[in-house]
């Protein structure tokens, strides 16, 4: 018994140690599989870490972004600061804290940053300096080489981005940029950064007069350097004047006929007789030199040129019937990027652009907190000049709902809707619908204060006029003289005209709009329709609380389809041009209008040169063989056009076409 008891307890104890090993043994089978787990996860996000890497290079990381941002800051700066400017920086850093009731402390002498600035300068090569494109004097030097000099008198006429303008207010509230450039110059930036309503308020004109607003003064600067550079490093018509110099120009036949483009022309003369300065300016050269004179003009500048043609046509019209003789001046009017028949009608309407709405989102946002749409659109309809670009012609010109001369093939959408709307926009108003330039000129009209409207009124007209009769009556009528389709040219046969601009570049044409909610403003187009039966009882439904009864109208810039044709970046229809003013608008006057006898009753010959936008990958603003609407200012081709022209061998510059203009041209409804 006892031996049965002891190997029960025998057998007992083998069992326990086997089911501990058993036990220990599934515990450690379980940790190898828990183990095994971990190191396959492991090895999981160590294979998940090195496909992140692989899929991100080194130059898209933080690390890499932020310095190649110092970088690139410090870089702009040597380009775009000359040593000259450090003081005004600090000046302006001064006044800034001093609005804040700070003061800046004591800085050490700046002329061992001046020198090491200049040092740090004169390592870039030149190619790779925004003041420099590479070509600087080398057409003069080719001229010159061909014992050519100096033989028209030359006048320049400079566009709004080229147009200086300075403040000359003393009163307290502008002293503090007396003389300095509140349009172009490192102080305009200065301003617009620290000091942007009392820049504002400076620049804006008086919405009834068209002039200076109470104690503010501002004067279009004087002077070549007026228009070199719009800022330091960034050169406009510097590459001209650099080439006159080396063929015997300077200041004694070479003049720079600055304006404020800000004013209507009418204004432009009554305020700062502009036209009657630069009509004397021509006639001093004329007597002097016994040489005729060479107008070259730049954009906004062709639209000023005509209005001077137009006096001139006046002028020698009220001659003729006194029984007088007349004596031509000109040698040669030489338009560059001309805006002969529009430039952008966006602006006026809800202060837009294809510049401003093809931001990326954070440039966008940081646009509209700063300098806001609303802004943008009353500076725009203060500056009755701008006005003078208003689209001309209407649909005779720019098409209809379903044809454009400038269409391309297998459009898919027309260009004639100059303000279009997707149906999703379209429904949520009955009143909308796409409409052509005649329409979309109303509307945009409708959608601005009285005084614009008054002001167009009793400056600008926009139409086309076919009859002989009142072509002739309208050559004295001062509304008419900045549109090239209701006037003729003056009755000078042996003056040349040379239409010269860009293409190659993707233009605004047409836009997508959309609307917004209702807000208050100084107009409300948008209400119920009234009714006038007899001119005095009229009557409303409009409700008699003071509700905004205007909506917002801005671009569709949510809309990109680059499939289309024309194809759609932000809600504006690209078309063919400079990058600023579209084909129509720079060629189609100069191949076609000016061809026709009642436009151009004494057959002044019209030579029309395309240059193509071909920039230099390497070169900031693209060399000399750019085309951009301002950039061609330093074109090569240009260049050797304007010299040709002055020293006597303009016969050497023909027609030479890179797009379909003419075709386009042949489209338009002339008759």
């Amino acid at each position: 018994m006892a031996d049965g008891l002891k190997k029960r307890r025998v057998s007992q104890t083998r069992h326990t140690s086997d089911s501990v090993l058993l036990q220990d043994e599934k515990e450690q089978h379980h940790r190898s599989e828990v183990h095994g787990m971990k190191n396959e996860f492991l090895h999981k996000i160590e294979a998940l870490k090195k496909n992140k890497d692989a899929d991100h290079w080194f130059w898209s990381k933080k690390r890499f972004i932020f310095p190649l941002g110092i970088m690139v800051g410090v870089l702009m700066g040597i380009a775009l600061i000359q040593p000259s400017d450090l003081p005004d920086i600090q000046t302006h850093l001064a006044l800034l804290l001093d609005e804040f009731g700070m003061s800046l402390p004591q800085l050490p002498d700046l002329s061992r940053v001046e020198s090491e600035w200049n040092r740090l300068r004169s390592n870039i090569p030149e190619p790779w300096k925004l003041n420099t494109n590479g070509l600087e004097f080398k057409v003069g030097e080719e001229i010159a080489a061909r014992n050519l000099s100096a033989k028209h008198p030359v006048v320049l006429v400079p566009g709004i981005i080229s147009t200086g303008l300075e403040s000359w207010s003393t009163a307290p509230e502008y002293r503090t940029f007396f003389r300095q450039k509140l349009w172009g110059g490192f102080p305009m930036i200065s301003q617009v950064t620290f000091n942007r309503e009392k820049w504002m308020s400076a620049l804006m004109l008086d919405s009834v007069t068209g002039l200076d607003p109470p104690l503010a003064k501002v004067r279009a600067a004087e002077g070549i350097d007026a228009a070199s550079s719009f800022i330091q490093g960034y050169w406009l018509w510097s590459k001209i004047i650099e080439n006159l110099a080396v063929v015997n120009y300077d200041t004694n036949n070479l003049h720079l006929a600055p304006y404020d483009w800000r004013l209507s022309y009418h204004n432009l003369e009554e305020r700062d007789g502009y036209f009657s300065k630069l009509k004397t300016t021509i006639e001093g050269f004329r007597n002097r030199d016994n040489r005729r004179v060479v107008l070259c003009a730049h954009s906004m500048g062709s639209s000023v040129m005509l209005l001077q043609m137009g006096r001139i046509t006046a002028s020698w019209s009220w001659r003729a019937q006194l029984g007088g003789v007349h004596q031509n001046n000109i040698e040669a009017l030489i338009t560059i990027a001309g805006t002969h028949l529009t430039k952008a009608m966006s602006a006026f309407l809800s202060g837009e652009m294809k510049d401003t709405v093809q931001m990326n989102p954070a440039g966008a946002y940081v646009l509209e907190r700063f300098f806001s749409r609303k802004e943008r659109q009353r500076l725009f309809r203060s500056w009755a000049g701008s006005a003078s670009m208003w689209i001309k012609g209407g649909d005779d010109v720019w098409g209809n709902a379903t044809f454009a001369p400038d269409d391309m093939p297998g459009s898919n959408q027309t260009h004639g809707e100059l303000i279009a709307f997707r149906d999703a926009v379209a429904q949520t108003d009955s009143t909308l619908s796409n409409m052509t330039s005649d329409t979309a000129g109303n509307w945009i009209l409708e959608h601005t204060p009285p005084d614009f409207q008054r002001m167009l009124a009793s400056n600008y007209s926009y139409g086309i006029e076919r009859d002989e009769k009142r072509l002739k009556a309208n050559n004295l009528d001062h509304r008419k003289w900045t549109n090239p389709l209701e006037i003729q040219l003056p009755n000078a046969p042996s003056t040349k005209f040379y239409c010269v601009y860009g293409h190659g570049k993707e233009t605004e044409r047409s836009y997508w709009y959309t609307r917004g909610e209702y807000e208050y403003d100084e107009i409300h187009p948008d209400d119920v329709a009234g009714t006038c039966p007899n001119g005095t009882d009229c009557i409303t439904r409009r409700t008699p609380l003071d509700l905004p009864m205007s909506r917002k109208s801005f671009i569709d810039s949510e809309y990109t389809d680059e499939n289309l044709n024309p194809k759609v970046l932000n809600g504006v229809k690209m078309g063919e041009g400079d990058g600023t003013v579209s084909l129509l608008s720079l060629g189609a006057m100069c191949v076609e209008g000016w061809k026709r006898k009642r436009w151009n009753p004494s057959g002044i010959p019209v030579v029309t040169v395309e240059l193509p936008h071909r920039p230099v990958p390497t070169i900031p603003r693209g060399g000399g063989t750019t085309a951009d609407h301002v950039d061609i200012l330093g074109s090569t081709a240009l260049n050797e056009i304007i010299l040709k022209v002055a020293t006597g061998v303009g016969d050497e510059v023909k027609d030479n076409f890179v797009s379909n203009i003419r075709e386009y041209a042949k489209r338009i409804r002339w008759d």
